[in-house]
């Protein structure tokens, strides 16, 4: 039997009036607003802070995400954003989102990032100890 993932990180979010649309959801967009703001929690957990993550040498930008939704989020509603590390190559790694409020998962997020010199902004490998600092998130790998 697989062990269920342990998230990185699970941010609260509660839903402001202003994210939701005519229908009275949160509109698309702002998913993606919600992981990035997870994101950045990743950072703080790993490094203490964005500044931080910044001064070891690596910054991370988004090449690609795909959202898929499952159930519709509501103004005032309490919402968990769960992170987990999928994969960490070369120069990019592959993020899963949970948005759940309480035990429904309401959207799943893949994000792509590349990790980027934060000076250039040019694609680059990040440094050995960022590379370690996510490779100690990735799920353990069954014999």
């Amino acid at each position: 039997m697989t062990e269920p993932r342990k998230p990185i990180v699970e941010m609260p979010l509660r839903v402001r009036y202003h994210e939701c649309d005519g229908q009275g959801i949160v509109f698309n967009a702002h998913y993606l607003a919600y992981v990035d703001m997870a994101m950045f929690d990743v950072e703080k957990t790993l490094f203490g802070s964005h500044k931080n993550a910044l001064e070891h040498g690596a910054d991370l930008v988004v090449a690609e995400s795909n959202l898929r939704y499952h159930a519709p989020c509501r103004y005032d509603e309490e919402l968990v954003i769960a992170v987990f590390l999928d994969h960490l190559g070369t120069t990019s790694l592959i993020v899963d989102f949970e948005v759940r409020r309480g035990g429904t998962l309401c959207t799943e997020v893949k994000t792509r990032y590349v990790f980027v010199d934060p000076v250039t902004l040019r694609k680059a490998a990040p440094p050995a100890s960022v590379r370690e600092a996510y490779a100690a998130l990735l799920p353990a790998q069954a014999d």
